[in-house]
């Protein structure tokens, strides 16, 4: 039983490519990062040099585990056992003392793989992972129309729209806490991605009245499944529908794209988003966690 590590796309992509796309939903996370640094290149995320690593229970056995890491962002969790994540957790908490060595600000997974891994890194370093947010993964079973209907449609973002949605990406950010698992985003960075998703057909706009009130991403089609993400309306606009419009509506373009599971991430902290999302038709898969690492001067 043992990881192998590279800092090599392609070195992960053979071994464990088909263990990604068997199960994509629950490989959702590592799954998209793969396709965005397989298209964009290896600093997509950040300046920092990617990690990967593949998990096997035996030399002749199938890959049962990855993990992908972008600095200056944390380390993310595919599916895996308990086992695997506290054993990967001893590799970078080894070579966080070698002169410059990757951090590891954070992790997040599945919540007995990120908790594995955790107690695993407190007990290597003396430090301390601190919760940051708990989350839920749907996938829908059957797209209902939202209840009752909100007023106005939905329509694919365009140029128009840039400013708009650089505004919202950014208040989302600082609403969920996205990004503090590393440097967070700047404001051309997130201009950067509103502009890649604009021109991909991938944002999609709720529209009443002739003005954008809320907004959904619209995953790519991964091994037959798509995540919507993120989702916003401003807090003045809220209680009025859009945000189920909007989904509504992402889930059927993703549908109509070929997907065969559509899936999304709730902050359970956040009963509103769930209790929606479960009347337009999505299902529990499983809940996930994200932890901050602090180091042990930290967190004396």
């Amino acid at each position: 039983m043992a990881w192998t590590l590279s800092t090599s796309l392609d070195d992960l992509r053979l071994p464990a490519g088909d263990f990604l796309t068997a199960e994509p939903a629950l490989n959702t996370v590592p799954l998209t990062i793969v396709d965005r640094l397989a298209k964009d290149g290896p600093h997509a995320f950040g300046a920092g040099q990617p990690r990967f690593g593949w998990w096997r229970e035996g030399p002749r056995k199938p890959v049962s585990g990855v993990f992908v890491q972008t600095p200056p962002f944390g380390v993310v969790l595919g599916a895996m056992s308990g086992e695997a994540a506290g054993r990967l957790a001893e590799v970078p908490a080894e070579a966080s003392a070698e002169p410059g060595a990757t951090a590891v600000p954070s992790v997040q997974g599945h919540t007995q793989a990120a908790t594995a891994f955790a107690r695993a890194w407190e007990r290597a370093t003396g430090g301390r992972a601190k919760v940051r947010e708990r989350s839920r993964l749907y996938r829908l079973r059957s797209l209902a129309r939202p209840e009752p209907a909100p007023r106005g449609s939905a329509r694919s973002a365009v140029e128009a729209d840039h400013a708009v949605l650089v505004t919202w990406h950014e208040a989302f950010a600082a609403e969920s806490g996205a990004g503090r698992s590393g440097a967070g985003r700047s404001s051309a960075d997130h201009g950067a991605l509103v502009r890649r998703r604009t021109a991909e057909g991938l944002l999609h706009i709720w529209e009443d009245g002739g003005r954008p009130v809320s907004f959904a991403g619209v995953g790519p089609v991964l091994g037959g499944m798509s995540r919507t993400g993120p989702v916003y309306t401003p807090p003045e606009l809220r209680r009025r529908g859009y945000a189920s419009g909007i989904v509504a509506a992402g889930a059927r373009h993703a549908l109509a794209l070929g997907a065969r599971e559509v899936v999304l991430f709730a902050d359970l902290a956040n009963p509103t988003s769930n209790s929606i999302y479960q009347r337009l038709g999505y299902v529990p898969v499983h809940d996930a966690l994200a932890l901050d690492l602090e180091p042990e001067a930290a967190a004396g």
